[in-house]
């Protein structure tokens, strides 16, 4: 009995997979300008997460919605501290830094063909 849907090659997905981190890096990196974007890279990270599973794209992924919701959390922070000497700029400005470490970091490992973590 042959399928109803044929499966795509493994090869396939993970240029798919590929593909879609790349474009949420780039929301990613737009976001630093204005945040609205982030939770549209953030979606697409949800809503396609069972199409990338067993790729590479599977850890960048991860990698990408912890980045959104610590960008989120430390935003909040720093934006509930801003009046409390200087602390929510030096909370915004950190978080600014770390979120383009993070794009940085993942977008060269992805475009290296390299899971998102080390685990060594």
């Amino acid at each position: 009995m042959s399928e109803q849907y044929p499966t795509r090659s493994q090869e396939a997905r993970e240029q798919s997979g590929r593909d879609l981190a790349i474009m949420v890096y780039l929301i990613q990196a737009i976001s630093l300008f204005t945040a609205v974007p982030f939770f549209v890279g953030v979606l697409i990270n949800y809503f396609k997460r069972s199409d990338v599973r067993g790729t590479l794209a599977e850890s960048h992924f991860r990698w990408q919605i912890r980045t959104f919701w610590f960008w989120l959390l430390w935003t909040v922070v720093g934006s509930l501290t801003f009046w409390v000497f200087g602390l929510g700029y030096v909370i915004l400005a950190v978080n600014w830094i770390w979120v383009i470490y993070r794009v940085i970091r993942g977008w060269l490992r992805l475009v290296d063909r390299r899971p998102a973590y080390d685990y060594y």
